[in-house]
């Protein structure tokens, strides 16, 4: 189950680049997606290796981190703000989900504020996971 987390942390740290090489070519939409998907594989990794659990099959990262209960806690100014980067999943990427053009809307401040979430949100899950938190 170990090595089961550790590769869907490995995805979340690869998102967690594609967030950043997008944000750096200036694709807004892109880089706020590759955060929540970051943000979510890191708190799938977390359910595997705290919860000893399959994680459910979800995108809503307020449902996936407050179902990993007192497992993995987050600053406050982090999971917070989870629910704004949650909304990334859909309003990225469709026309019809709240944005007409995402790929025009969606902000570089938007994108930092999402990449800043998902920094943390895969950090403290890579120290709970690497740092012993998680068992052998």
């Amino acid at each position: 189950m170990r090595a089961s987390a550790l590769n869907w942390l490995a995805e979340a740290e690869a998102d967690l680049k594609r967030a950043k090489r997008a944000l750096r070519d200036g694709d807004y939409a892109l880089s706020t997606f590759m955060s929540q998907q970051a943000c979510e594989k890191a708190l799938k990794a977390a359910f595997i290796a705290l919860a000893r659990e399959v994680p459910p099959r979800a995108h809503d990262l307020t449902v996936l981190y407050s179902r990993l209960g007192e497992r993995l806690e987050l600053p406050e100014p982090v999971a917070a703000r989870l629910a704004e980067v949650s909304q990334y999943y859909v309003i990225s990427r469709y026309p019809n989900a709240g944005l007409e053009r995402p790929s025009e809307s969606i902000t570089r401040e938007q994108a930092v504020r999402a990449l800043e979430v998902a920094e943390r949100v895969v950090g403290s899950v890579r120290e709970k996971l690497r740092g012993g938190g998680a068992g052998a």
